[in-house]
């Protein structure tokens, strides 16, 4: 089964270093990730986490863009509730004409964060829901395609206005995410690697209800299986380095939050009782073991979600192994022969 393969990143900061280190740390993963022959780059955004230092995705698409030259750059995603649509609409359309043709807009409709500093984010004490969502799309494309003659912003353009807004995806851990999707005429990128829907019927729903759509962005259906993938030659060093991953995620579960640890401080760790359940029902979520069984991992989740193409987080604490780890999955899977081909 050959299947193009995309790199989602979140900026971890790992522990004993700066926070801005990450941010150079994600331009050479992206520079890895392009020679290994991965088809996208994708930012994430997430704010007040003390883990990531993923808060400004499209400054980092611009940097990343910079930096290669062929790969796909991307929001994995924009959460739409944080932003003015218009605001949205004018960036990534100015991203469009620096990069032509490699820019994506992934759209997500949660805060990515906590309730207080959302409201730090939109200074506002108004909790935008899942049902705001489709009103706040249809505004970010009407900046782009057009308003209905009685709309209060009929006139106003998002500039650039001689470059099209990027192809659009929509963001989902849950089957309201794929419902949307459909709907919009836009592509699925299911979080797979902590959604607690099931993937294959996320992916079931999304093409059964799919109405291509005119509209700026649109596209044919295309689902994303996002996938957490943690390889290494040595499988008992995979399995330290996806103990350090679990550490990290346990400790965002139970509301400490803190850099990513090393695989000597996830050792030495006395673990709780709720943080081990955590990792327990985390474990699931990410591939872990050398080359060969990472790639059989990736490819079965692939094949059950029904997936046109896998997005693989990697959460190492050293930046070296962790390119390595995205080099390692590559050669597995063939992702330059199919990136060639």
């Amino acid at each position: 089964m050959g299947i193009p393969i995309s790199i989602l990143d979140l900026s971890p900061i790992p522990s004993g270093a700066p926070a801005s280190q990450a941010l150079h740390d994600t331009v050479e993963l992206a520079r890895t990730a392009e020679a290994a022959g991965y088809r996208r780059f994708w930012l994430a955004e997430h704010h007040n986490i003390a883990s990531v230092t993923s808060s400004s995705p499209e400054v980092m698409i611009s940097a990343v863009a910079s930096a290669t030259s062929t790969i796909r750059v991307g929001s994995g995603g924009i959460m739409l509730p944080n932003h003015s649509p218009l605001k949205v609409a004018e960036t990534f359309r100015a991203l469009a004409g620096l990069f032509p043709d490699r820019i994506d807009l992934g759209l997500g409709r949660a805060p990515g964060t906590d309730p207080r500093t959302a409201i730090a984010l939109r200074r506002s004490h108004q909790a935008l829901t899942a049902d705001d969502f489709p009103d706040q799309f249809a505004e970010l494309r009407g900046y782009v395609d057009g308003f209905e003659a009685d709309h209060p912003f009929r006139g106003i353009v998002a500039l650039p206005d001689d470059v099209p807004l990027p192809p659009v995806w929509i963001l989902g851990s849950s089957y309201y995410g794929a419902q949307a999707a459909a709907l919009f005429g836009t592509g699925f990128a299911y979080a797979g690697h902590f959604g607690g829907a099931d993937a294959g019927e996320a992916t079931r729903i999304y093409r059964q209800n799919f109405r291509p759509s005119e509209g700026s962005g649109a596209q044919e259906p295309h689902v994303i299986l996002g996938a957490a993938a943690i390889s290494h030659p040595d499988a008992e060093r995979a399995q330290l380095l996806g103990r350090a991953n679990a550490l990290s995620m346990a400790r965002l579960r139970t509301g400490v939050p803190g850099p990513l640890p090393s695989p000597e401080e996830a050792a030495a760790h006395t673990w709780s009782a709720a943080e081990e359940q955590i990792a327990q029902g985390m474990a699931s979520k990410v591939s872990i073991g050398t080359p060969e069984e990472v790639a059989e991992d990736l490819l079965r989740k692939a094949r059950e979600a029904d997936a046109d193409e896998l997005m693989i987080t990697t959460a190492i604490h050293d930046a070296g192994e962790r390119r390595q780890s995205v080099q390692l999955v590559a050669e597995a899977l063939g992702a330059g022969a199919l990136a060639r081909t």
